[in-house]
């Protein structure tokens, strides 16, 4: 209205409903689904009413309740991959903007509908909810409900032994449960000793990529198909080759058609007697990964680490090294040790500025036969130079000897 005149009352409707008398301008305060309609306005000054105007339609939405889903389960192992996923049912709404929440906190921790830990940690347990803001809107949800992501950790305290010590070896899972049962396993390592059987690994290295082709092969001098592929790992326990997700067994090997990171764990191989051989450490990661041997490397080898990204090309990075935590090697490709010794043994990992670290490898140095028996013979040579006269009284005494007994047996003979 043209509110030049004095004298003007307003009045109001809804839904056709009876009018009422209120200002210009309708406020409503924290409204309703109930306040929804179609509202219509007219003035009056004394007797006289203006014609209604043009009907405007309100609509009020409840704000959608936001579901939060977690894969793989809510209660999980250290190492696994596991993502929270923020779903919001809002009707009208084509885009959300959504924020994840830790513990009540008010701090942001991610902006995504779906929140992923690769890998998991001790750390992420906790409770975990969601809200959403329309995108290109003024629309916002309610805060979900939490829900509590509990991540456990099987560990087995060890120590150095020497032989003759005592050891006892205590099997832990940090989780409140009092359901849990132990299975101990003894695999034999094969050290120094040439085993009847090689777990034979493709592509060969200990750590992997997750949605890639892995191969794994029992070989003997034979080429039997006596021998099976079996693994232990913190999410399924023990398990055989055709028990495996994804996975197919044929003769002697055992063939992973899709890698995921809960492949993570130990792969031996066994026999049809139950012997145990050969156990690998192996490592799938979604990241960044370290390429080396899969077998332990002979004292005097070369050793070549490298560092791998899946989504670069080439997949080799210029990354930072490291033995044991130290920094070894900074910003290259791959990293060469001439003449490996045993001093070089150690946990090895590399770290890329963007692209993050990679899990830590075992590298195992062994000394070589033909170096043993170089040895042995330098020690009888060294003492043989120390004294010269050593093998001439060795021989002396043996002829003394032979001379006594022949003696003996002659006056036997003649008696």
């Amino acid at each position: 209205m043209d509110q030049s005149w004095d004298g003007w009352k307003f009045l109001w409707s809804k839904n056709s409903n009876t009018e009422s008398t209120e200002a210009a301008a309708k406020t409503i305060d924290s409204v309703k689904v109930s306040d929804g309609g179609e509202y219509r306005c007219r003035a009056r000054r004394g007797g006289y009413y203006t014609h209604y105007s043009e009907p405007v339609t309100v609509t009020i939405y409840e704000k959608p309740n936001p579901k939060v889903t977690i894969k793989p389960d809510q209660h999980v192992f250290r190492g696994e991959t596991v993502t929270l996923r923020c779903d919001i049912d809002g009707e009208g709404v084509t885009s959300w903007q959504y924020s994840w929440y830790k513990d009540g906190s008010g701090s942001v921790i991610s902006e995504l509908q779906e929140y992923t830990f690769s890998p998991v940690t001790e750390s992420d347990t906790g409770k975990y909810s969601c809200y959403g803001a329309e995108s290109q809107g003024s629309r916002t949800s309610q805060h979900s409900d939490a829900v509590t992501l509990t991540v456990s950790v099987f560990s087995v305290s060890q120590k150095w032994l020497t032989e003759g010590d005592s050891v006892r070896l205590i099997c832990e899972v940090n989780s409140s449960s009092a359901c849990w049962t132990f299975s101990w396993y003894t695999l034999t390592a094969s050290s120094g000793v040439s085993p009847p059987v090689s777990l034979i690994i493709s592509p060969s290295r200990t750590q992997h990529f997750t949605s890639v082709s892995l191969s794994l092969s029992c070989e003997d001098q034979s080429n039997s198909d006596r021998w099976r592929v079996k693994r232990y790992t913190d999410r399924w326990g023990l398990q055989d080759c055709p028990s495996l997700r994804h996975a197919s067994q044929t003769g002697s090997t055992c063939t992973i058609s899709s890698t995921i990171t809960s492949d993570t764990g130990v792969y031996w191989c066994q026999s049809e007697s139950g012997e145990n051989y050969h156990p690998v450490n192996v490592t799938v990661h979604s990241g960044v990964i370290l390429e080396s041997p899969v077998h332990p490397v002979t004292e005097g080898d070369n050793l070549t680490l490298r560092c791998l990204y899946q989504h670069s090309t080439p997949p080799n990075l210029r990354a930072d090294f490291y033995k044991d935590e130290s920094l070894i090697q900074n910003q290259t490709t791959e990293m060469i040790i001439s003449t490996v010794s045993k001093s070089h043994e150690g946990f090895y990992y590399c770290k890329h500025s963007e692209r993050g670290e990679s899990p830590k490898s075992w590298i195992s140095v062994r000394v070589s036969h033909s170096e043993s028996q170089i040895s042995v013979l330098h020690t009888l040579s060294s003492v043989l130079a120390v004294c010269p006269y050593l093998l001439v009284t060795v021989v002396l005494i043996f002829k003394c000897c032979r001379m006594r007994v022949t003696s003996v047996e002659e006056e036997e003979t003649s008696m």
